[in-house]
């Protein structure tokens, strides 16, 4: 099979040298792509290089929540809370229907809890009257009603729960799919392949000089301004430019558990821990995400990663909702550790500002740390902002404006997608119900070049694991499309497997075997 436009490393490698762009990104997570997007909408030509996967960091370990930010009430920034329900809404109706999800959540109100039901009550009316009752109108509902929505919820002391409407996806299909839209727009991206040095021109930083780091092959990339995207590392760079650069950056690490559940939940749960923190315990891909942490980490980036602390404080916490038998140890599938870029400065990382910041070096290198997935594209709109308005205009003076709401590729109602994909066939080789669902809710319309794929090679259309619905298709798309070179690149990121417990010691070697 052929592969696809700017999918090919070396061919992408030569463009990446032979090119002067105006813009260097350097840093594939929410940020970058964000950022990058923006910038080929506003007709820049722009470049975007990872050291590792596109989101392979703290850009895939999220909550996997696109949420207004119910507890920024309690500190009283209404103001965020609305602009954050604004992208909300936006992603869910006009950006990635296919892949932003609607989910109810409920808050229970424990006897002896931090918070009570007036008090929850009117924070949720609060709540959805800032999304214009787009979800419905928070409302408080009566213990038995909400173990209706959540077998699994633990009703002693249960006095009441309060209910309000947000919407979750999956972040690392949401990364890819960025991406793609960035290259549909005309960048030019590469995953694996990390800045080994700056190019710099009579003290100002023109550029960087990169490792591939799946072959070894060394390049360069010219460009008027480089933009460093790389989250936690971002201070590792910052030094590249200047040595003596002090620290503008702290990091703090939040573990997720995903579990096996027993029986479906019809709504996630948000406990209160303490007056600040909430717990998670979130339906997803057919599991529970449990979580998460927020600690002070001072060690490498690279290897952060979720100790049996963080394991126990996470079930402990999530005890305080769920029952004892939802969450055994044995069923947990996988657990994962990212890490949130804070502001420099004293005090606890968990009243540490969740806010952009930005920095300019002295050799003109702009450095920004500290997304989310909600308001990805407003933060990456702003930040093109800021560059196209730098002293001296290093990107010119004539930026496109760019259209109010592009769609990701793939924009399609998974509903209409799963039935076609289901029905379009003869009914003895019908695609299963589940793995229909699963391609039109992770792809959208793009599922059908999925379904293609199999008709031309029945062989794909079978499950890589028999206790999931990731099919064969995904990994050569994935392969063919979607720049994954690396086992890792596909189990974790792609698909579900790795979520699911299911990336086997079998099912690595033969997409090892795929990739090779």
């Amino acid at each position: 099979m052929t592969t696809a436009i700017g999918t090919d490393r070396a061919e992408v490698r030569q463009e990446l040298s032979a090119t002067a762009y105006d813009l260097l990104v350097i840093g594939g997570g929410i940020l970058g792509t964000s950022v990058t997007w923006m910038a080929a909408q506003a007709g820049l030509r722009v470049a975007m290089v990872d050291a590792g996967d596109f989101a392979g960091a703290t850009s895939s370990a999220s909550s996997k929540l696109v949420h207004g930010g119910l507890r920024y009430l309690q500190t009283g920034n209404v103001k965020l809370v609305a602009e954050n329900h604004r992208e909300r809404r936006a992603l869910a109706a006009d950006i990635a229907p296919h892949l932003v999800k609607p989910l109810t959540f409920l808050v229970p109100i424990y006897k002896g809890g931090p918070h009570g039901a007036a008090k929850l009550g009117a924070g949720v009316f609060l709540y959805s009257a800032l999304s214009v009752f787009g979800d419905g109108m928070g409302k408080v509902i009566t213990p038995h009603q909400a173990l209706a929505k959540v077998p699994a919820l633990r009703t002693e002391g249960l006095r009441a729960a309060a209910v309000y409407g947000d919407h979750q996806m999956n972040d690392s299909r949401v990364a890819v799919m960025t991406v793609r839209a960035a290259v549909d727009a005309g960048a030019t991206v590469l995953n694996h392949a990390e800045v080994v040095g700056l190019r710099k021109s009579s003290g100002s930083v023109t550029g960087a000089e990169l490792r591939d780091r799946l072959d070894g092959a060394e390049f360069g990339v010219s460009a008027r301004l480089v933009l460093n995207a790389t989250g936690p590392w971002v201070d590792h760079l910052r030094r590249m430019e200047d040595p003596d650069a002090a620290p503008s950056i702290r990091l703090s690490k939040g573990a997720h558990l995903v579990l096996r559940r027993h029986e479906p939940w019809k709504a996630a749960l948000t406990t209160p821990i303490d007056k600040y923190r909430v717990s998670f315990a979130i339906p997803w891909e057919d599991h529970l995400l449990l979580g998460t942490t927020d600690e002070p980490y001072e060690g490498d980036p690279g290897a952060v990663s979720p100790t049996d602390a963080d394991i126990a404080q996470i079930l402990d916490e999530a005890g305080h909702s769920v029952r004892d038998e939802q969450l055994r140890r044995g069923d947990i599938t996988y657990a994962f550790a990212g890490l949130r870029v804070l502001p420099g400065g004293p005090g606890q990382v968990t009243a540490a500002k969740r806010e952009t910041v930005l920095s300019r070096g002295s050799g003109g290198m702009l450095s920004v740390a500290g997304g989310k997935w909600t308001t990805y594209r407003h933060i990456g709109k702003h930040v093109l902002d800021i560059l196209a308005h730098l002293p001296g205009r290093p990107l010119g003076d004539d930026l496109a404006d760019i259209l109010p709401a592009v769609p990701l590729p793939g924009l399609a109602s998974p509903d209409a997608v799963a039935m076609r994909l289901w029905t379009d066939r003869d009914p003895g080789t019908r695609m299963d119900p589940l793995v229909a669902r699963h391609l039109a809710t992770h792809y959208g319309s793009i599922a059908f070049e999925l379904a293609r794929l199999i008709r031309e090679d029945p062989a794909l259309g079978e499950r890589i694991h028999p206790d999931g619905p990731d099919i064969w298709a995904q990994a050569v798309y994935a392969r063919d499309h979607e720049w994954a070179a690396t086992v890792d690149d596909v189990v974790r990121r792609r698909t579900t497997l790795t979520v699911r417990g299911l990336d086997t010691q079998d099912v690595r070697t033969r997409i090892a075997a795929l990739l090779a």
